[in-house]
């Protein structure tokens, strides 16, 4: 698909959902995308276990991504184990043992049967490119969207059976990229800390290739919505005081 209907795509999903935010696209792939600038910014020192990366978390990169596009390595995510496993760059077994991982299953935020149920990328990309649905100058395979209520209201209506999941938040990414799922999160404390997310909103990732019947879908179910809106709000009529 062109850069400029992705562009289009991209329009039009912003309309019918009235989004706030812009719909990110993220690319993953094993050969740096070409003109596309590395992320910047310092590694801070690592925590005990030798964590650190370029944001407290992969999440952090979707708001970063709000307005330009860039791309990351590994090394810029290794500083939140959970997502470093979603995102196929590191195993389990590896992470197991790092204090973060750790802190949250003794608090029982986790328990292991959940964490060894985790979805993640099978194969591991070299390089996760983040951005503008837009602007995006490399083929994504997933866009993910922040919703409100009514947002996220209106997306399950034209996909009743897509699964609606909790913590943490970036396993809705695998879910797309592996099961070619509609995925939407309620979202998680990890990630509503780290990325500043307000607490009114939810995620969502749509399969690249299924974009367009996404938008198509939502679009028609506008329609409907507008229908009903307007039969509810005449009948609402009958019960306006005098």
């Amino acid at each position: 698909m062109s850069n400029n209907q992705w562009s289009q795509l991209s329009q039009r999903l912003t309309k019918v959902l009235g989004l706030k935010y812009a719909p990110i696209a993220i690319s993953f792939s094993q050969e740096p995308p070409a003109g596309v600038d590395a992320y910047e910014g310092p590694m801070p020192p690592p925590s005990a276990d030798g964590r650190t990366g370029k944001v407290a978390a992969g999440c952090v990169f979707w708001i970063k991504a709000q307005n330009r596009t860039f791309t990351t390595v590994p090394q810029d995510h290794y500083n939140c184990s959970v997502g470093s496993v979603t995102h196929g760059l590191k195993s389990l077994s590896e992470v197991m043992n790092n204090e973060d991982v750790q802190g949250i299953l003794e608090c029982e935020w986790v328990t292991p049967e959940e964490a060894m149920q985790l979805p993640a990328v099978s194969q591991k990309p070299h390089y996760i490119t983040y951005g503008p649905l837009a602007a995006s100058p490399v083929e994504p395979d997933v866009v993910l969207l922040r919703l409100n209520a009514f947002q996220s209201m209106v997306v399950h209506d034209g996909f009743s059976g897509m699964p609606i999941v909790g913590k943490p938040q970036c396993h809705i990414i695998p879910m797309s990229v592996e099961q070619n799922e509609v995925a939407m999160s309620t979202g998680c404390m990890l990630s509503r800390v780290r990325t500043g997310m307000g607490p009114e909103e939810l995620t969502c990732t749509i399969p690249a290739t299924r974009l367009e019947e996404v938008v198509e879908k939502l679009e028609a179910r506008q329609v409907a919505n507008a229908a009903v809106s307007t039969y509810a709000s005449q009948d609402m009529g009958r019960f306006a005081t005098t």
